[in-house]
Order: structure tokens, then C-alpha cells, then sequence
């Protein structure tokens, strides 16, 4: 059995824009729905969302045979989940609150088998080695991994270059609405001093030869974001679709009848 190539880090060193969706539904359905849309890469997200291993090894399982590539955020930085993540097939990280270069190192050897880190050898057991069937799967593993560290609060993006500097460190995603409660600006993602750090931080990754990311709803400043050097950039997130969506259509219908002045007696 062949080792599965990392699609969405292949695409990061060649330049490629690659467009994503947020996923915090937690729900093997809504997950398959939209790996089916097309989008270049889906964040199964657990810092926020309701995932753990189990709920994330299942959406591992319906993405799979899309187009879509899987990116997993833990709720942090711990090497013990990452060990776990990592065994269930993740290669690519993003990772949470990353402020200090000591930090990315530590995640870098967290992902990759010794002597090159610390990641438990175990693969046999796991479905990252399609449970022993790729035989030189710990000689490659090192190799397709990607790491995607969050810049987003003012400490983190003072040690921005710091972090930069750690090899092993594939991205840098600035996470808007935390960089902002950092700086005084809380509920306001896209404040023009926010954006304005966002931009600066692009062309900084840029200038060190890696690759930047964000998530954006408003598509005039994704494309700001993206001529600044954002590589892969997530431009929606599936709970708030769904609710944005069914709002509209019960407003459609319950805000004509009141224009109409027919009342609801029930």
C-alpha cells in the first residue's frame, strides 16, 4: 500500500491559493456535504467545536474520497493529542494560541518521529500506516507532515520573526477575531488596525518564504488578504451558513405573512 501524499502541503510549496470551510458542526453528514462543494480544504475544528478523537476520526473518513483536504485544529498544542491525530491519518495541523518560538518548536517535534522529534513510534497500531500495510510509513511520515500555527494575540505577533525562524513550521494562520480582543478591538475581526496587522504579518511570512492564512467572510479583503501573500484562506464557516440559511428562509416566509397582517394565533 502506498503512503498517502500531502495534497494540500504540495499545494502550499507550490503557491497555490487554496480556498477552505470552516467546519464546527461535528457531524459526519455536514462534513461529507461539504468535502462534496468542492473546497480545496476543511478545518474540522475541536477548539471550539464539539469534536474529539472519535468525531474527528469519522469525518477523516467521509472527506477522504473527495477532492477536499482534511486540516485538523486541536483545542491545543498538547503532544499527547497530537500523538493521537496524528495516528488516526491528520497530516496537517493547525494549531492554537502559538506565541513563542519555544512553542513551535515544540510542535514541530511533536509531529515528527525521532531523532527528528519526539512522536511516539506505534504506527502499526493506528490507521495513519493503514495499521502496518504501508511499510515504510515512519521512514516517510516526517515528510508530508504540515504544521499551521494561529498568530492571534499581541504576543504571538510581536514574536511573529521568532516563530518564522523554527524550521518545521509550514504556516502561519493569523486568527482575526482573538488578534483583535488582544488589541482592544473585541467583536471587531475586520477593525482597519487589524487588518492592517493581518497584512503586514502576510507579507512578513511571505518575505521568509512560507505560507500565510486566514478565515474571512467578506470576499473584497479575502482578495486583499490574498494579493498580501494568504495562501490558504478559509471563507466561511459551515454553522454559521446553516444558520444564516435557515434564518432567510423562515424570515421569507413568517416576515411576509406579518407584512401582510395575517396574525398567528397558535
Amino acid at each position: 500500500m502506498e503512503m498517502k501524499v500531502n495534497v494540500f502541503k504540495q499545494k502550499l510549496l507550490a503557491g497555490v491559493a487554496q480556498y477552505g470551510l470552516w467546519m464546527g458542526l461535528s457531524e459526519t453528514f455536514s462534513a461529507e456535504i461539504s468535502a462534496g462543494a468542492g473546497f480545496d480544504w476543511l478545518l474540522i475544528d475541536a477548539e471550539h467545536g464539539p469534536n474529539d478523537l472519535r468525531t474527528i476520526l469519522a469525518q477523516l473518513q467521509v472527506i477522504e474520497p473527495y477532492n477536499s483536504q482534511a486540516v485538523v485544529r486541536p483545542a491545543q498544542g498538547d503532544h499527547v493529542l497530537i500523538k493521537q491525530l496524528l495516528e488516526t491519518g491528520v497530516q496537517t495541523l493547525l494549531i492554537p494560541m502559538v506565541e513563542t518560538a519555544a512553542q513551535a518548536e515544540g510542535l514541530v517535534q511533536s509531529m515528527r518521529y525521532p531523532p527528528h522529534g519526539i512522536r511516539g513510534v506505534g504506527s502499526a497500531l493506528a490507521r495513519a500506516s493503514r495499521w502496518g500495510r504501508i511499510a515504510d510509513y515512519t521512514h516517510r511520515a516526517n515528510d508530508e507532515m504540515c504544521l499551521l500555527v494561529q498568530v492571534e494575540t499581541r504576543t504571538g505577533y510581536d514574536n511573529l520573526q521568532a516563530i518564522l525562524d523554527v524550521p518545521g513550521v509550514d504556516g502561519i494562520f493569523f486568527g482575526a477575531a482573538d488578534l483583535a480582543a488582544s488589541y482592544g478591538y473585541l467583536g471587531e475581526s475586520n477593525h482597519p488596525e487589524i487588518v492592517k496587522l493581518i497584512l503586514s504579518g502576510l507579507e512578513q511570512v511571505v518575505k521568509n518564504g512560507k505560507y500565510g492564512g486566514v478565515l474571512c467572510g467578506d470576499k473584497q479583503l479575502v482578495m486583499k488578504y490574498k494579493d498580501a501573500g494568504a495562501r490558504f484562506i478559509a471563507v466561511g464557516v459551515d454553522s454559521m451558513l446553516l444558520s444564516a440559511a435557515t434564518t432567510a428562509l423562515c424570515n421569507e416566509y413568517k416576515m411576509s405573512e406579518v407584512s401582510k397582517g395575517i396574525a398567528n394565533h397558535y
